[in-house]
């Protein structure tokens, strides 16, 4: 209603951000851009103020894989904290933690920078997953992939923008990314409440004593569909691991420079911008073919890049276009799993879902260590490409006509 007696202040609001008794995908991808604009900014600062404040890269390396652990398993207990605490609080929560992570990065000393890295990944498994459960909740099985890819477009300048900015910021004045990226984060917890997502839909439950934190993954390793469709995302995650962190030290060890890295991230990240053609694209051939194709192409580029090593560019010509595919299956790939999900689990499996970053996070980087004691680093991406490939078999096994929609029963 628009007449005299709205609010004065909901009349000039963007329409992005005007309420509606149901969200709509639009809300969703605006919460995903702006948690896309905190990290996107802390992706490559980040690890520079790390190294900076403890001086060694192994001492860095632990700190990185403590908080992999630490996010985690903070990520499994968050269904269980929304059991006694509404949804929406711990969503606020998980800004919060966003807000301290970067004042304790800004002090910049050796104890605080790792607590300020350890904050940032609890804030980030608490967002993730709330927000899945809220997308759950609103956006009906058929309009998912539209949303995922809504997402990524709103998410694609961010992305595309956010490690170059990070760096040069870091260069200027070592606290500066961490208060934009501050800034970012109270505006993604100002939006969320200007949103009114509240707790989410209720879902009736039988009534009786409260599940253990880590009792529905038993339910979780019953579902084929979606051990298949976590599988898809902890190997997707880990490809984008390789591309982030092992290229620009190929790049360096190449003699190709320390920016080249750095500037293919953020090429590759622009490609978010055709999130809506992929996801159209992808409706047309199903989704089992979209994420079948995407695993299989990507598997095989990875591989020629690490067997082509001896042409350095060729090699980051090859990954980058590996990171194609990387963004389609960002886009259709964790469509397997969320549509799969029972609405009584909404929250739960989504904080499973939730888990494949910080798995990949871990898997990784101890996956990099063993190559390397028996390969160069080019190995890497020969691990990372069959693992790639592995995925394409398991896609194999989804069902033809998952994605695609159905006519109503009902003939509307």
């Amino acid at each position: 209603m628009t007449g005299p007696s709205q609010p004065m202040a909901n009349r000039y609001l963007p329409l992005a951000l005007t309420h509606s008794p149901t969200p709509r995908i639009e809300h969703f991808a605006l919460l995903a851009g702006l948690e896309a604009a905190v990290r996107g900014t802390l992706i490559s600062a980040m690890p520079l103020t790390v190294y900076a404040a403890l001086g060694d890269a192994q001492a860095t390396s632990v700190v990185y894989f403590i908080a992999g652990i630490v996010a985690l398993s903070w990520g499994l207990m968050v269904p269980w904290a929304t059991r006694f605490v509404p949804r929406r609080w711990v969503y606020t929560g998980g800004c919060i933690l966003y807000l301290f992570g970067m004042a304790l990065a800004m002090i910049g000393a050796a104890w605080s920078v790792p607590l300020a890295l350890v904050c940032n990944a609890m804030a980030t498994a608490t967002t993730f997953v709330c927000f899945n459960a809220y997308v759950l909740d609103y956006v009906d099985r058929a309009n998912l992939g539209r949303s995922q890819s809504t997402q990524m477009f709103y998410a694609a300048l961010p992305w595309a923008l956010g490690p170059l900015t990070g760096v040069w910021l870091h260069d200027h004045w070592a606290p500066a990314p961490f208060l934009l990226a501050g800034v970012f984060a109270t505006a993604l917890l100002i939006t969320f409440w200007i949103l009114r997502l509240g707790n989410g839909r209720q879902i009736q439950r039988a009534k009786g004593p409260a599940v253990n934190p880590l009792g529905y993954l038993g339910r979780f390793f019953r579902q084929p569909r979606l051990i298949a469709g976590w599988m898809f995302a902890v190997m997707r995650s880990c490809g984008w691991w390789v591309y982030v962190v092992y290229l620009p030290i190929f790049c360096i060890e190449t003699g190709l420079g320390d920016k080249v890295g750095g500037i293919a991230l953020s090429l590759s990240n622009a490609l978010l911008f055709a999130a809506p053609a992929l996801n159209r694209m992808a409706r047309r051939l199903s989704v089992r073919r979209s994420v079948r194709f995407a695993f299989g192409v990507c598997g095989l580029l990875f591989v020629a890049a690490g067997l082509l090593a001896v042409l350095p560019w060729m090699t980051v010509a090859l990954v980058m276009g590996a990171s194609i595919f990387l963004v389609t299956l960002d886009v259709v790939g964790g469509l397997p799993f969320l549509m799969s999900v029972k609405p009584s689990e909404r929250t739960e499996m989504s904080a499973v879902y939730s888990s494949f970053r910080d798995v990949s996070g871990i898997l990784t980087p101890g996956a990099a260590w063993l190559v390397l004691w028996v390969a160069p680093l080019p190995g890497i991406f020969v691990a990372a490409g069959a693992g790639l490939l592995a995925s394409w078999v398991v896609a194999g096994r989804l069902h033809p006509r998952l994605g695609i929609q159905r006519p109503s029963r009902g003939g509307a």
